[in-house]
């Protein structure tokens, strides 16, 4: 990383602070460990450990996420907050597009929604833009359905395919192999990530939204659709952002933790779950949150073609050095 992109960089993270805080947004500082995390079968998580020479051990993990902290912090003081931190994901590609530790910037809107989100996301693009950032980086934002992205490149009406079955024997229509035995979600990703996500437009930021209900997370679901209050972002046709309503629900929460549960036995990096966290959206105000990849963000917004050019010392360093660590 150049000493000029380190600059540039740094101006992006200030324009961030000064967006948020002029919006009466807190700024919180929540910790990087946990003793548990909320169970994503889609995530492994590095592990660690507290050791005291006169306390008992306690296991710990590095964050995938600051939401965890953020949403008590929600739950307790009904704000509006954001945070810019690092966070851990492990086992996930190291190059182009990935890093294991990264710079996540996550914010929620209390009383908010998934729509007002994107406009405030737009407006934070038009407040974060460099002299350098391409055309196809810069708003007005594109909004595409999930269901219209599917009819205008895969030829399927998604709203058809609710059912494991029918995804199963859409993807091997669109001669995808897929296991007879996959899962709903399995088989919408094959379909997916090999003919939809590939040639969505480029030519300027695009909010997919409406994710269907069939992929589970917490966001907030559609009344009489099959869908959720779910968008992501992409740029140069790179995912930048993930926004949900989010589901303040306790019993819902509750059952997504047991559906992730019985996914994660076979996860690289077993880990505690807290079985009372649902309990925090008791009385939890209605709100929307967006997470973004800041590196990701910053690649884009200088014109980059590769997230190592982004941060000042990428994870293959560590690769490069082991040999002669001792």
């Amino acid at each position: 990383m150049t000493i000029e992109s380190m600059r540039a960089r740094s101006e992006l993270v200030t324009k961030t602070r000064e967006f948020f805080l002029s919006r009466d947004y807190v700024e919180t500082d929540t910790p990087l460990l946990a003793h548990w995390l909320i169970p994503e079968s889609s995530l492994e998580a590095f592990a660690t450990e507290f050791k005291h020479p006169f306390r008992k051990g306690l296991p710990l993990y590095l964050l995938p996420s600051p939401e965890l902290w953020m949403k008590r912090i929600i739950a307790t003081h009904r704000r509006n907050v954001f945070q810019l931190c690092k966070s851990f994901r492990n086992a996930e590609s190291v190059g182009r597009l990935h890093n294991p530790e990264f710079t996540m910037l996550e914010y929620y809107t209390v009383g908010g929604d998934s729509a007002s989100s994107a406009r405030l996301t737009e407006e934070l693009f038009e407040k974060l833009l460099l002299p350098e950032s391409p055309k196809d980086a810069r708003p007005p934002f594109r909004r595409m359905t999930m269901a219209e992205a599917f009819k205008s490149y895969a030829g399927l009406d998604l709203d058809s395919l609710m059912e494991r079955g029918a995804m199963i024997e859409a993807a091997r229509g669109q001669g995808l192999r897929v296991n007879p035995q996959a899962s709903w979600e399995e088989a919408f990703n094959i379909i997916f990530l090999s003919n939809v996500e590939p040639a969505l437009p480029m030519d300027r930021p695009l909010l997919l939204d409406e994710y269907p209900a069939g992929i589970e997370c917490l966001a907030k679901d559609i009344p009489g659709k099959a869908y959720k209050e779910r968008w992501e972002l992409y740029v140069q046709g790179i995912e930048v952002a993930n926004c949900f309503t989010e589901m303040a629900d306790p019993e819902a929460v509750a059952r997504y933790f047991q559906s992730q549960i019985g996914k994660k036995a076979s996860a690289l990096v077993p880990h505690a779950i807290d079985l009372k966290y649902p309990e925090v959206f008791r009385d939890f105000p209605s709100c929307s949150g967006v997470a973004i990849g800041f590196d990701r963000l910053f690649m884009v917004m200088m014109g980059m073609k590769d997230i190592r050019e982004a941060i000042s010392f990428p994870f293959e360093l560590f690769f490069e050095n082991d040999k002669n660590v001792k």
